[in-house]
């Protein structure tokens, strides 16, 4: 399959994808694997859900909001959404909001997390209630405890029509390199300005213009050990006026 430019892919439609490794989708229009080729479900304990402090800042929340930047494959959620089936109490809500531009078939989802036995249950559930031709905003109510909203388009209209307050973020879009719009200093501003007092990120991606447009942002932006002999990821909170933006 040839390279496929972005820009030719209009708002919605999901992408040509390559299957390489029998299960690990690639796109060809930002010449990017959807997750790491190493283990994508233990790149997300270790960089998402460690990187925000989850599943203990979940203890005691009535209400917990994530958002995410690029759905993809759904396996951050998938994951999220176990480990919060292990953690929550009777009257917690999880609500996840992921941001994607192309959103994928429910058929291509099932083959890329049929790699993971741990998220069989997440991934039948989800690709149960995936539509045909998801459009606009995709609210899923995945159990009495659990919604996820997917917002299809581009990032930056769907964050600033988003409402406010979210707890934390997962910032996994492709590459900087490769898709450099979901890592721009206007975007992460915008994620900044939708965080609760407190609220935090976690990315895998360590670039020094996505550091930089993270502390602009208004972002306390720290580093950590990536995953799998990646050397750096970064994870940060909310900065309060006066507090330094890099730690």
């Amino acid at each position: 399959m040839t390279d496929v430019n972005p820009d030719q892919i209009g708002a919605g439609a999901p992408q040509p994808l390559e299957w390489r490794d029998g299960d690990m989708p690639y796109s060809t229009a930002f010449g990017d694997h959807f997750y790491c080729q190493t283990d994508g479900r233990l790149e997300c304990g270790h960089v998402f859900l460690a990187g925000n402090g989850l599943p203990k800042r979940w203890n005691g929340r009535q209400r917990f909001r994530i958002g995410e930047l690029g759905f993809g494959t759904g396996l951050n959620f998938a994951e999220t959404w176990r480990q919060w089936k292990l953690h929550r109490v009777d009257g917690q809500h999880l609500h996840f909001t992921s941001f994607e531009l192309h959103p994928m078939r429910g058929e291509e989802i099932g083959r890329a997390l049929s790699h993971w036995p741990e998220i069989d249950a997440e991934r039948e559930a989800l690709t149960a209630a995936w539509p045909q031709a998801p459009d606009g905003i995709v609210e899923l109510d995945l159990d009495a405890q659990t919604t996820l909203s997917i917002v299809c388009g581009y990032a930056l209209d769907g964050v600033a029509a988003a409402e406010d307050d979210f707890d934390a973020w997962y910032l996994d879009g492709f590459a900087p390199s490769r898709n450099s719009d979901m890592w721009s200093e206007e975007l992460m501003r915008l994620v900044c300005e939708k965080s609760a007092t407190g609220g935090t990120f976690a990315t895998y991606a360590a670039a020094g213009f996505v550091r930089r447009n993270l502390i602009a942002a208004g972002f306390a932006v720290e580093r950590r050990k990536g995953f799998a002999g990646k050397r750096e990821m970064l994870c940060g909170i909310k900065a309060s006026p006066g507090q330094r933006a890099d730690q």
